[in-house]
């Protein structure tokens, strides 16, 4: 809260110390104050002292119960931080499952939704929905015994979740005990643990600080904050609430979701002032889309609106599904688009020495609460299929609200002054020459250069340390990219080189986050032979076939000694990718990377799971698409999941394909699904499949790495490889000429070709929800 906030009369309202005091008296004075003064902050949203003069009471009740331990309880205000850190999270089931909601993407949608609402009713039936705003963060259930916080745990697959009860009591806008002399026996309190963009730009600015990559987006790093292991860094990070349901309820009797709230309130829980009491569908569809429109003036993401049948007795006529209940929809809000002027192109160097366009905008656009300023285009044979030139008015939207992408040009705005997208002749990171690869059906252009381009190698690094293959959390681009210009990294087995003295004196490393990155590498030792064959950018060998050939060899070594014959018999190989195994391992680099893994003791051995427990899985031999963004998981680590369970995670659908996971803002594969009558997976039974069948392939924990992905999503090659070091021989070739371009007025010569076949507070407290109108409007 800032200072400005308070009035000058609030200073009056803080009790003083005097020298006669009780101490246990004072403490419960103290206490007292401490929590009605976070409940007018949070819940009424009307602080009546400054963020200074909090602090005073809080040092004051701190240094009191140091001097008097015996007087110290678990709900004091002091007890939110403090905490030792844990080693792990702890299941909690929940005692009523926390299930999903169902998604609508319209107006039809919602009448229909709500036309069977009342033909399951009756026409006597009365019925009134409450719309709230969908949060964009992290669910969260806590369990209030006798009105004490005893338990909050995350949502999980809706039955089970983790133990965050640490985490979660550094956030003051949770009462540690409800605010009433007369609390339920027991209580599940259900709702969103957010952050505001304003502590999504100070955390990320922190992060570019310390040299580790940005989190894309406040929802993520709300997620990675409740699974901090340490409570004392997540009170560094302002998490806020808002309450929305209940699971478990003993001992009160509530029948709407309007007393809901109100008694929420009275308890001390913050409700979000937004929420409306709806008397027709109609009524509904006006304020989804009043809110669609306006999302962006509140300092938190929401991603849609919830619609709930107000009254509880008419809920339990409706039921639910095994999934989701019928008495409520969510309404998912259209992906924000902004349309801007491709002032600039660029071009990235990908690992296996890609060159991906980037289209730089004149002006940048605010974009889903960002700032865009570039987006990725793909490659040559996309820039050139939609006619994009530098000068083009182009539409911008972002994929999952996260990356930035060109979805449309728009020829009708053209003037004429437009020029094509001209091709370099030499890399723009390297120098070396530039060679155009052909797949059949797609082309791109490649810095030839593999051995010697730092930006190659840098991707390389990052492919390395990714938290789905070896897991070195800190190992962003920007480090990876300082170790290969001061010459300590020339592979990326280097890294097991890499000492704390030479780390500490890159670009904004410290001596702990210095000790932090070398022993995160040392751990990365340990991964398995599946993840580190994934993590060594073998040309055509991803995730998914690294499963199958950890699964076909006992160890990497084994793998080198395999003969092409041998390789091409592993399931989802054949002769062609054979031969690229076979060309990394008889390559000199290959060669070195294995004698070094060798070396530094890293494990090449298959992981100990045994074959009978992926083949028990529900999704054992099973095509999985995912579409939309995965609340307990990234996609590369949904993915991950997928191949553990025996499936095979794929990026298109197909009459092939067995499931769709459908997550938040789905794209165009849900209605593809939707038209081949495929099976569509909320999360929650996603997660329930992936558990199932002898503990197979269970989820991989929630996103909760300080090391992220950048705005930009990853090049990928125009052959699209199921993942390049070595690449396939390159044919001798000259430098492309400036007329070789994308661009369809100017088609380039006829160029040499790589064919793939041959190939860290301020205040204790932190900022509360702005003041806003009432509950309900």
């Amino acid at each position: 809260m800032a200072a400005s906030q308070s009035s000058a009369k609030g200073s009056s309202r803080v009790s003083q110390p005097t020298a006669a005091s009780d101490p246990a008296e004072r403490i419960a004075q103290l206490r007292r104050e401490i929590e009605r003064h976070n409940y007018l902050y949070y819940v009424e949203a009307r602080p009546e002292i400054s963020d200074r003069e909090f602090d005073r009471l809080m040092a004051e009740l701190i240094e009191l119960e140091r001097q008097h331990p015996e007087l110290v309880t678990p709900d004091s205000p002091s007890q939110r931080v403090g905490g030792a850190p844990i080693s792990g999270f702890r299941k909690v089931r929940h005692a009523v499952p926390m299930l999903s909601i169902d998604n609508t993407y319209s107006a039809a949608e919602l009448r229909k939704f709500d036309a069977d609402v009342r033909k399951a009713l009756g026409p006597a039936a009365v019925v009134e929905y409450m719309v709230e705003l969908k949060i964009d963060g992290v669910s969260l259930s806590l369990l209030y015994v006798e009105g004490k916080l005893e338990v909050a745990a995350t949502r999980g697959d809706g039955e089970i979740g983790d133990d965050v009860t640490h985490n979660v009591k550094t956030i003051a806008a949770i009462p540690l005990r409800l605010r009433t002399d007369h609390p339920p026996r027991r209580i599940e309190v259900r709702g969103e643990v957010y952050m505001t963009r304003a502590e999504l730009a100070r955390i990320n600015a922190e992060q570019v600080r310390q040299g580790l990559e940005p989190f894309k987006n406040a929802r993520n790093l709300t997620a990675g904050t409740l699974k901090l292991l340490d409570p004392q860094l997540a009170a560094q990070r302002k998490m806020l609430f808002f309450a929305y349901a209940t699971g478990l309820v003993e001992g009160v009797t509530l029948r709407s979701q309007q007393e809901l709230f109100a008694v929420f309130r009275q308890w001390g829980l913050p409700v979000n002032p937004h929420a409306r009491l709806c008397r027709t569908i109609e009524e509904v569809i006006a304020y989804c889309q009043e809110w669609a429109t306006k999302r962006r003036e509140l300092p938190y993401d929401i991603d849609g609106m919830v619609i709930k049948v107000n009254d509880f007795a008419q809920r339990e006529v409706l039921g639910a599904t095994s999934r989701a209940p019928r008495w409520a929809k969510a309404y998912k809000f259209e992906a924000e688009q902004a349309v801007s002027r491709i002032g600039a192109v660029e071009f990235s160097v990908g690992k296996f020495g890609e060159l991906t366009p980037v289209a730089l905008f004149d002006p940048p656009v605010e974009l889903a609460g960002t700032t865009v300023s570039r987006a990725s285009m793909h490659n040559a044979a996309w820039v050139e299929e939609k006619d994009v030139r530098i000068g083009d008015t182009v539409v911008i939207e972002k994929a999952g609200e996260i990356i930035p992408q060109v979805v449309e040009v728009l020829r009708e705005q053209r003037t004429g002054a437009e020029r094509p997208i001209v091709w370099p002749q030499k890399c723009p990171r390297c120098g070396g020459p530039v060679e155009r690869e052909d797949s059949g059906t797609s082309y791109n252009y490649v810095c030839a250069n593999t051995a010697l381009c730092p930006a190659q190698l840098a991707k390389r690094i990052v492919a390395f340390a990714r938290r789905t293959h070896m897991d070195i959390d800190g190992l962003g681009e920007r480090v990876a990219e300082q170790l290969v210009d001061a010459g300590l990294v020339r592979s990326v087995t280097d890294l097991y080189r890499l000492r704390k003295e030479q780390v500490v004196k890159l670009e904004r490393f410290a001596d702990k986050s210095a000790e932090n990155l070398i022993q995160a590498i040392a751990a990365s030792k340990e991964r398995g032979l599946a993840r580190l064959l994934a993590a060594l950018s073998i040309y055509s060998v991803g995730d998914s076939l690294a499963e199958e050939l950890a699964a076909a060899f006992p160890s990497l070594e084994a793998i080198a000694a395999a003969s092409e014959d041998e390789l091409a018999r592993v399931k989802g190989f054949g002769p062609k990718r054979a031969s690229f195994v076979r060309q990394y391992f008889d390559s000199p680099e290959g060669r070195k990377i294995l004698a070094d893994l060798q070396t530094f003791g890293v494990r090449t051995t298959a992981d100990a799971r045994p074959a009978a427990s992926r083949q028990a899985s529900p999704l054992a031999g099973k095509t999985v698409v995912i579409t939309g963004t995965l609340q307990a998981m990234d996609r590369a680590s949904a993915e991950q999941a997928v191949r553990a369970a025996g499936g095979h995670p794929s990026s298109s659908v197909s009459r092939k394909t067995d499931f769709v996971v459908v997550g938040a803002n789905p794209g165009s594969k849900r209605d593809k699904a939707l038209e081949l009558g495929i099976p569509l997976l909320s999360e929650e039974e996603f997660l329930r499949l992936l558990q199932a069948g002898s503990g197979a392939g269970a989820a991989p924990a929630a996103k909760a790495s300080s090391r992220h992905e950048n705005e930009i999503a990853p090049e990928e090659p125009a052959v699209k490889p199921d993942g390049p070091l070595p690449p396939p021989a390159r044919s001798s070739s000259s430098p492309l000429s400036a007329e070789q371009t994308g661009s369809k007025e100017a088609p380039a010569k006829s160029p040499a070709r790589r064919s793939s076949a041959t190939k860290k507070p301020r205040s204790l407290r932190s900022s509360p929800p702005p003041s806003e109108p009432g509950l309900f409007s």
